[in-house]
């Protein structure tokens, strides 16, 4: 069976950068998405897709690639992965780890039009990462927590 990898987690708790090594360990084999990417509207910071297009660019992926890695820390759309995917991994390491990330995180520019575009965002997006278990939104440790604790195939929680 092909791998599709579903990793979620807070936003810094290493996401992207596991998703990236896997894509490596599998000889780039593996198509990787970004939730980011189809959530938010290219070139606009913090302006949302309207949903239903988010959906549909989500189900084009999965149905156009037998071996993925899927990252993000939308529960609405890892729900809708879930069930094609053949291991679950929730990154946890908790929130000091995720706030220095972020902190250090290098420029962006799939997401930002400049490094002072990035910076000037960051106050919220620390407080909405600090915010994460506390928060019982669709974006937040415990949604995640629910998906990881309901799913039934191969999973892991990362919390180093």
């Amino acid at each position: 069976m092909s791998p599709r990898t579903l990793i979620i987690g807070n936003s810094g708790s290493g996401k992207s950068s596991a998703a990236r090594a896997l894509v490596k360990a599998h000889a780039g084999a593996l198509a990787h998405l970004e939730l980011d990417e189809i959530v938010w509207e290219p070139k606009q910071i913090a302006v949302q897709r309207p949903f239903e297009t988010t959906v549909l660019l989500l189900e084009a992926f999965l149905q156009s690639h037998s071996a993925w890695v899927i990252e993000g820390c939308y529960g609405e759309l890892a729900r809708r992965a879930a069930p094609f995917c053949t291991e679950l991994l929730l990154l946890n390491p908790g929130r000091a780890k995720c706030l220095a990330n972020n902190q250090s995180r290098p420029w962006e520019p799939h997401k930002y039009a400049s490094i002072e575009a990035q910076q000037a965002m960051l106050p919220t997006l620390q407080a909405w990462v600090a915010s994460y278990y506390e928060r019982e939104d669709d974006w937040s440790y415990w949604a995640h927590r629910r998906l990881f604790d309901q799913f039934a195939g191969n999973k892991r929680e990362i919390s180093t």
